[in-house]
C-alpha cells in the first residue's frame, strides 16, 4: 500500500513541477521587467477601469489568498480604489501563471481557458459591486509614495530566481505539497467514477458541498488543481470542481478575518457574496456549455527525462525553503537569547510573502538595519538605534498586520 501511493505521489509532482516552474519563473520576469509604481498610478480612480486593470494585473499574478490580502491592502493604502482592491482580492488568488499551465497539465485546455475567463469577470463584476456599495472619491498618489526599482544588488536574472523561489514558491510550497499527498491519497483510496453513481454529488447539489468545504479551507491555487484533478477522475462533474477552484484559493478563514478588519464588513460581504454567487454560475454554465468536455487523467505515466528532472528539482528547492526557515529560527532564537533586539508579536504572518511584506515595511523605518519575522512564533526581531516600539507597532499594522 504505501509502495503504490509513494509512486502515485511522484506521478503527481512529475506532472505538476514543469509548469510550476515554468510559471513561476514567468511570474519573476514580470515583477522584474513591470516598471517601479506603475501598479499603484493606474488603480486609484473608482470606476470600471481602474478595476479592469487590476483585474488583468491580478489574474497572472501567482498569489495565495494570504499573501494577496498584504498586497491588495498595500495597493489600497497607495490610494486604490474600493472596486480595484475588491477585483484584485478576488480575482488573483484564483489564477496565476502557474496555476494556469498546471490546469492545463492536468485539467486540459477547455477548462483552464474557462477558469481563467471565470476569475476574470468574478473580479469585475466584484469591483463594480464595491465601487457602488462603498462610493468614494479618487485619490491621488504622491511622488514620493512610488516605491523605489525593483531588481537587487545582484542583477535582474538573480532577483527573477529569488523572488520566483522565496517570495512565491516560499508563500505556497507547503500547500503545494499537500495538495501532491491528498491528490495521491484520493487516486488510491477513491475509485474511479466513485461520484459518478452518486445522486447528491451531481449537478447544484455537488457544488454546494464543494462550496461548504472550499470557503472556511485553505487551498492554494496552484496545489488545489492537483485535488480537483483527482477528484474528477473519481467521478466528481466538472462544474463542482470549478466552484472548487474558484471558491478555495479565493476564501479562507484568516483572509475572511483580515479583509474585515481592513476594509470593513461592507467589502467584506461584496467579496464573500460574489465569490459564492459567481463560482457556482460559472459551475453551471461550464457543466451547460462544455458538458461533453472531460478532465484529462491525473497524470500520463510519461514525462521523460525533463518531467523528472523538473521534479527532483522542486524536491530540492522545497528542501533549501525548509533549511532556510530552520536556520532563520536559530537566528532569531539566538538574537533574543542574547538580548541585542527588539520583539515585537505579530499577529496574520502565515507565509513567506507575509514575511517579505513585514520584513520590508520595518526596515524601511529611519533607524532600523534589520528585522527577521518568524513564521512559525508570529514573532519579528528588530535590531537598530533609537527604535520606537509604537512608531514600530503603526508600520505593521499600516502593512495590514496586528501588534499584539
Amino acid at each position: 500500500m504505501f509502495e503504490s501511493y509513494a509512486v502515485e505521489v511522484w506521478y503527481v509532482l512529475v506532472e505538476l513541477a514543469p509548469p510550476l516552474l515554468v510559471g513561476l519563473l514567468l511570474a519573476g520576469f514580470l515583477h522584474v521587467l513591470l516598471p517601479a509604481g506603475l501598479i499603484y498610478q493606474a488603480l486609484n480612480r473608482p470606476g470600471f477601469m481602474s478595476t479592469f486593470k487590476a483585474v488583468v494585473i491580478g489574474v497572472p499574478l501567482p498569489l495565495c489568498s494570504c499573501s494577496v490580502v498584504p498586497t491588495a491592502l498595500g495597493l489600497k493604502r497607495e490610494g486604490a480604489s474600493n472596486g480595484a482592491t475588491t477585483g484584485f482580492l478576488i480575482s488573483t488568488p484564483s489564477t496565476g501563471v502557474d496555476s494556469i499551465l498546471v490546469s492545463i497539465a492536468f485539467l486540459g485546455w477547455p477548462f483552464a481557458v474557462f477558469k481563467v475567463f471565470a476569475a476574470f469577470a468574478t473580479g469585475i463584476i466584484g469591483g463594480l459591486i464595491a465601487d457602488k456599495v462603498v462610493p468614494e472619491q479618487a485619490v491621488g498618489i504622491a511622488a514620493e509614495q512610488i516605491p523605489d526599482g525593483k531588481v537587487g544588488h545582484h542583477g535582474p536574472l538573480v532577483e527573477v530566481v529569488r523572488y520566483a523561489i522565496v517570495d512565491l514558491y516560499g508563500a505556497i510550497d507547503r500547500w503545494i505539497i499537500l495538495g501532491i499527498l491528498l491528490a495521491a491519497a484520493i487516486n488510491i483510496v477513491l475509485p474511479s467514477n466513485f461520484f459518478q453513481d452518486i445522486h447528491w454529488a451531481q449537478g447544484l447539489a455537488g457544488m454546494l458541498l464543494m462550496l461548504i468545504v472550499a470557503i472556511p479551507l485553505y487551498v492554494c491555487t496552484t496545489g488545489s488543481v492537483p485535488v480537483a484533478a483527482a477528484f474528477i477522475a473519481a467521478g466528481m462533474p466538472l462544474g463542482a470542481a470549478l466552484v472548487f477552484l474558484m471558491a478555495g484559493p479565493a476564501t479562507n478563514m484568516a483572509t475572511i478575518g483580515a479583509v474585515y478588519r481592513a476594509l470593513g464588513g461592507h467589502l467584506l460581504m461584496v467579496y464573500i457574496g460574489t465569490v459564492i454567487v459567481m463560482s457556482i454560475g460559472f459551475g453551471l454554465g461550464f457543466d451547460f456549455i462544455l458538458s461533453d468536455v472531460s478532465g484529462k487523467p491525473i497524470h500520463r505515466h510519461e514525462q521523460g527525462w525533463f518531467g523528472s528532472a523538473s521534479a527532483l528539482l522542486v524536491v530540492a528547492v522545497t528542501a533549501y525553503l525548509n533549511v532556510r526557515r530552520y536556520r532563520n529560527r536559530g537566528l532569531s532564537k539566538r538574537h533574543k537569547d542574547m538580548g541585542m533586539w527588539l520583539t515585537l508579536q505579530v499577529e496574520g504572518m502565515s507565509c513567506q510573502h507575509c514575511l517579505a511584506s513585514v520584513k520590508k515595511t520595518l526596515e524601511s523605518i529611519e533607524g532600523v538595519e534589520s528585522a527577521i519575522p518568524n513564521l512559525d512564533s508570529g514573532s519579528v526581531m528588530i535590531k537598530g538605534n533609537g527604535l520606537d516600539r509604537n512608531q514600530l507597532s503603526a508600520a505593521v499594522h499600516q502593512a495590514g498586520y496586528k501588534v499584539r
